[in-house]
C-alpha cells in the first residue's frame, strides 16, 4: 500500500469515528430516569432510538437526532404488558385504546378463555360473533385467530396485539355449547385447531372454566389441548374453576396440566373470591411456590381492585346456560327452571363459583347494559334496585338479566384490600387490567365499565409504589415489563436495551395516578407523559398523537 492509499484508509476511519461520534438518530430522549424492565435501580441516562429499536443508552450528550425529548425528572420504562385484554371489539371500534395508552400500556393480550377465531366454517360461526359484538360492529372478515389479529394491524391500532387460543372457542367449534366431553374424533379436531392456531402465533392456551360452556370441559380435555401447546413452548392461562371455596382443587388442576401436559402455565387475576375464602392465600402462594420448586413454571396475574367484573348472569348455576344464551333466557322464562336457579342462587356451593353468594346483594354493582330503558340503574347495587322494587334480591337478578335479554354487566365485591397488597408483593405476579381498551367519548359513554378499564397500571404505580410502597418502582417496572415478556417467550420487547423493539413509557412518577371510580369511570389516568410503540409516538405531552403503530406480536410457535 502506498503512501496516498495509506493516509486515504487514515481519512476514511476518521470520518467513521466522527461519524460515530456524532451519532445521529431518529429520537433521543435525554435526562430521565431509565428503568430497564430487569429490576435494577434506575440510572439518569439518555436513550435513543432508531426506526423501530433502542438504538443506544448512555450518555449522548453530542449525539442528534430528528426528535428530542426532555425526560428531566420523569421516568422512562419499557412500554407496559396487559397479561388479561378484552380490547378485542374496543380496537376496532377506537385503534386508539386510549384508556391503556394513557398508562403506558403497549401490548395487549388476548384470549382469556373466547378468542376471536378460529370460527367454525361457514357464516353460522361470523354470525355467532357479529351477535357478540353488537349490530353497530363492523363486518367479520376474519375466520382464523390469525387473520384476526392481521385484520387489526391492517386497520391500524396504537397499541401491539396478541393472544391465546381460546378453550371455549374450541370446544363451541366443534360441540357448541352442549354440556358432555367430546367424541374421540372431535378432539383431534380440537386439537389440530390449537396447532393451526399456533402456528399463526397464538401464545398459547387460554380457557374460563367458571363460564359455560367452558365449565363443561374436563381436565383430561384440557391435558390434551395443554400437551399441543407445549410442542410448540406455549403457555396455559386461566380463569380457573374457582377462586372462591374451592380454589385449592382449582389450582391443583392449573399445577396438573402444567405437570401433565408439559406447558408453562399461568393464573388468571388470582384472587380469593368470598371472605369466607380471605385467609386462604399463605396456603395457595405455597401450593404455587411448591410446584415452582419442583422445576414447573407457574406464574399469575392480578388487577388492583377488590371488586371483579362479568355479566349478571354469572350469579346463575352453569347447567342454567347449556345450549347457549337463548336456553338460558328460556329457563328463567319458565316457572320449574327459574325456581329451581333461584334456590341455587342462595347456596354456598363448592361445585360451582357462586358469586352472587359472595358478594351479596349489597356487593353486586350493575355496571353495564344495552338496553337503555335500565340505564338509569346502573352504579346502583342490587339490593337497592329490590329494594326499590319491592322484590326478592335474587328474583330481582332474574328480572334484570329477561329485561336486558341476558346483555347486563355487573360488578362484584369479593376481595379484601390486604390480600391485593400481598399478591402484589409476590414476584411472579403481572397485571392485567381484563377490560376493554376505550376513550371516554362517543359510544363508550353509553355503557358502564370496571374502572380497571381506566385505571390498572396507573394505580399499581400512583397508589401502591409511589403512595403506599407496597413494592418499589424498579420492581413494578419489571413486573409490568420483561417478567410477562419472558413468560410469554417474546423476544426483543419488555426490556429497554440496544436491539430490542422501541416500545416506551415515560412518565412522571410523583404524579401517575388512576381517577376511575366505581361510580364514575369513565376518566383517563394522569402523569403518563408520552409513549412510543415501535419507535413512533403515539402519546406526546399526556395528548395521543393520531399515530396507529401496533403490531401483531406472535408466540413461539409460530410459522411464516
Amino acid at each position: 500500500m502506498n503512501s496516498v492509499s495509506r493516509c486515504c484508509v487514515a481519512a476514511c476511519i476518521w470520518m467513521v469515528c466522527a461519524v460515530l461520534h456524532a451519532a445521529s438518530y431518529d429520537v433521543i430522549i435525554r435526562g430521565g430516569t431509565v428503568y430497564d424492565g430487569t429490576g435494577f435501580p434506575g440510572i439518569v441516562t439518555d436513550v435513543a432510538v432508531s426506526d423501530d429499536r433502542i438504538a443506544a443508552i448512555g450518555d449522548l450528550g453530542d449525539a442528534e437526532a430528528v426528535l428530542v425529548v426532555d425526560a428531566s425528572g420523569l421516568a422512562i420504562a419499557p412500554g407496559f404488558i396487559n397479561m388479561l385484554s378484552w380490547a378485542v371489539g374496543s380496537l376496532i371500534q377506537d385503534g386508539r385504546g386510549l384508556s391503556d395508552i394513557k398508562q403506558g400500556v403497549t401490548l395487549e393480550v388476548f384470549g382469556e378463555g373466547w378468542s376471536m377465531g378460529p370460527l367454525p366454517e361457514g357464516d353460522q360461526g361470523k354470525a355467532l360473533l357479529q351477535d357478540a359484538m353488537g349490530e353497530d360492529a363492523p363486518p367479520v372478515e376474519w375466520q382464523t385467530l390469525g387473520e384476526y389479529l392481521e385484520y387489526l394491524e391492517q386497520k391500524g391500532v396504537s397499541p401491539n396485539v396478541a393472544s391465546f387460543v381460546g378453550a371455549t372457542t374450541l370446544r363451541i367449534h366443534e360441540i357448541g355449547f352442549d354440556d358432555r366431553p367430546p367424541s374421540a374424533e372431535e378432539l383431534e379436531r380440537m386439537k389440530a385447531l390449537t396447532r393451526q392456531a399456533m402456528e399463526e402465533g397464538a401464545m398459547g392456551l387460554g380457557s374460563s372454566l367458571i363460564y359455560p360452556p367452558a365449565f363443561f370441559a374436563s381436565t383430561e380435555e384440557l391435558i390434551e389441548l395443554a400437551s399441543v401447546v407445549g410442542e410448540y413452548g406455549g403457555r396455559y392461562i386461566s380463569h380457573m374453576r374457582s377462586e372462591g371455596n374451592r380454589i385449592e382443587d382449582s389450582v391443583a388442576e392449573l399445577i396438573r396440566i402444567a405437570r401433565e401436559g408439559g406447558v408453562g402455565a399461568e393464573i388468571y387475576h388470582l384472587k380469593m373470591a368470598g371472605q369466607q375464602n380471605w385467609g386462604k392465600l399463605p396456603a395457595i402462594t405455597r401450593m404455587i411456590e411448591d410446584a415452582r420448586a419442583e422445576g414447573l413454571d407457574i406464574t399469575t396475574d392480578m388487577y388492583t381492585y377488590v371488586a371483579g367484573g362479568t355479566s349478571l348472569t354469572a350469579c346463575f348455576p352453569p347447567w342454567a346456560s347449556e345450549g347457549g344464551a337463548e336456553e338460558l333466557l328460556k329457563r328463567l322464562r319458565q316457572p320449574d327452571s327459574r325456581a329451581r336457579i333461584v334456590a341455587a342462587m342462595g347456596e354456598n356451593a363448592d361445585d360451582w363459583e357462586n358469586l352472587y353468594y359472595g358478594a351479596g346483594p349489597g356487593g353486586v354493582l350493575l355496571s353495564s347494559v344495552a338496553n337503555d330503558d335500565l340505564r338509569d340503574l346502573m352504579g346502583r347495587t342490587i339490593a337497592d334496585v329490590a329494594s326499590e322494587r319491592g322484590t326478592d334480591p335474587a328474583q330481582t337478578v332474574v328480572d334484570l338479566v329477561l329485561e336486558a335479554e341476558g346483555e347486563i354487566g355487573a360488578i362484584y365485591f369479593l376481595m379484601s384490600e390486604d390480600n391485593v397488597k400481598r399478591q402484589i408483593r409476590l414476584p411472579w405476579m403481572s397485571f392485567g387490567s381484563d377490560a376493554a381498551a376505550m376513550a371516554p367519548e362517543g359510544r363508550f359513554l353509553e355503557r358502564g365499565t370496571h374502572p380497571r378499564a381506566y385505571g390498572n397500571f396507573a394505580r399499581l404505580l400512583g397508589k401502591y409504589v409511589r403512595e403506599e410502597k407496597v413494592i418499589s418502582l424498579q420492581e413494578a417496572v419489571h413486573r409490568l415489563t420483561l417478567l410477562p415478556a419472558t413468560n410469554l417467550k417474546i423476544p426483543d420487547r419488555g426490556r429497554l436495551a440496544p436491539g430490542f423493539y422501541a416500545d416506551i413509557a415515560i412518565f412522571d412518577p410523583a404524579v401517575v395516578r388512576d381517577r376511575a371510580t366505581f361510580k364514575q369511570p369513565h376518566q383517563l389516568a394522569e402523569g403518563m407523559v408520552h409513549v412510543f410503540v415501535n419507535g413512533q409516538q403515539v402519546l406526546r405531552d399526556g395528548e395521543h398523537t393520531g399515530a396507529l403503530p401496533g403490531r401483531v406480536v406472535r408466540g413461539p410457535g409460530y410459522r411464516p
